[in-house]
């Protein structure tokens, strides 16, 4: 097995995981808080995709699939285009509102690309440097990782809350 692969397994986790989070929850669950500053499941859900799509197509060099694919004006978001979530204020977190197809479609769109880029790499190409900011400077294959390992993360934290609130 190459590193290839083993990204192309690390990312297939992702999608679903973020379904087995949201699937079969109403809007009103996939939007509710354990208090006024937590996260939403929806947030959750919708930021580890933008991340995701955001991080991806910067590597790649291509549009993000929530502009090219149309799903910013799906979602009809109050942002701008751009925006991932990140250090978003609680008022932002609640202004993400969508049902569970709506975000697991937008997951599995930016999977599926991610996925068509992952194929396309070799080994030699993680060793690129991706972003000089940081010291050391990130790599491709770093930077792929840290975007898995952050989106696993926050499905892990939906799937805690969805727990939480089916149990309330």
């Amino acid at each position: 097995m190459d590193a290839k692969d083993l990204l192309l397994d690390l990312y297939s986790r992702i999608p679903d995981a973020g379904r087995a989070a949201v699937d079969g929850l109403d809007e009103e669950t996939l939007t509710a808080r354990l208090d006024p500053r937590a996260n939403t499941i929806a947030w959750l859900v919708w930021h580890l995709a933008r991340v995701q799509d955001d991080h991806v197509s910067d590597v790649a060099g291509h549009e993000q699939t929530w502009t090219a694919d149309g799903w910013a004006a799906r979602f009809g978001l109050p942002f701008d285009d751009g925006e991932t979530g990140y250090g978003f204020d609680a008022d932002q977190v609640g202004q993400v509102r969508a049902g569970a197809e709506l975000l697991t479609g937008y997951l599995d769109a930016v999977h599926a690309r991610t996925t068509t880029y992952l194929q396309g790499l070799s080994d030699a190409d993680l060793d690129r440097v991706v972003d000089e900011q940081w010291d050391p400077p990130v790599t491709l294959g770093v930077r792929l990782v840290s975007v898995a390992d952050d989106d696993l993360e926050h499905a892990a934290q939906a799937a805690f809350l969805r727990g939480v609130l089916e149990r309330r």
